[in-house]
């Protein structure tokens, strides 16, 4: 298993870190490191950079996204406003988690709250290279939609 080096912050203290909360989880619950008191009300159409109170030192070549959590988008709107956030392997500051509330109703976060997920993954760095032309397939450049919405025997 990959070890990634973790520096808690002084609001950070008492919170957890970042965990899977399943065996088969492919993301880690971060916490909001607010000011123990301290509210974050996002009312509907607003978003906030909550802070998670650590930072990492991800290994050259990965990256870490920030992805939000499902219940949270389900359940009241709420969403990582950059999704996938990406944290890069040569950031060294705090984590912060943009979030912004698309539902209908004002939602708050307060000091300790699960707001999104971590997920570490490989990073591939490639040259672009500049030509005249690509190489030919069936789909071209048929693009947003046109492929169909229902498999060949329903569309």
């Amino acid at each position: 298993m990959l070890e990634i080096p973790v520096v808690r912050l002084a609001h950070g203290a008492g919170l957890p870190l970042p965990v899977y909360q399943s065996l088969g989880a492919a993301g880690a619950d971060l916490h909001a490191a607010l000011v123990p008191g301290q509210t974050v009300t996002l009312l509907p159409g607003a978003r906030a950079l909550i802070p998670t109170g650590i930072c990492l030192a991800l290994p050259v070549s990965y990256e870490a996204q920030i992805r939000p959590r499902s219940g949270l988008a389900l359940k009241h709107g709420v969403t990582v406003l950059n999704s996938p956030g990406t944290i890069d392997s040569d950031y060294r500051g705090e984590v912060g988690v943009i979030l912004v509330n698309l539902g209908t109703e004002p939602f708050d976060i307060v000091r300790g709250a699960r707001i999104a997920q971590l997920v570490v993954a490989p990073v591939i760095q490639v040259n672009l290279t500049e030509m005249q032309s690509l190489a030919g397939t069936n789909r071209g450049a048929g693009g947003f939609g046109s492929s169909g919405v229902l498999d060949s025997q329903g569309d």
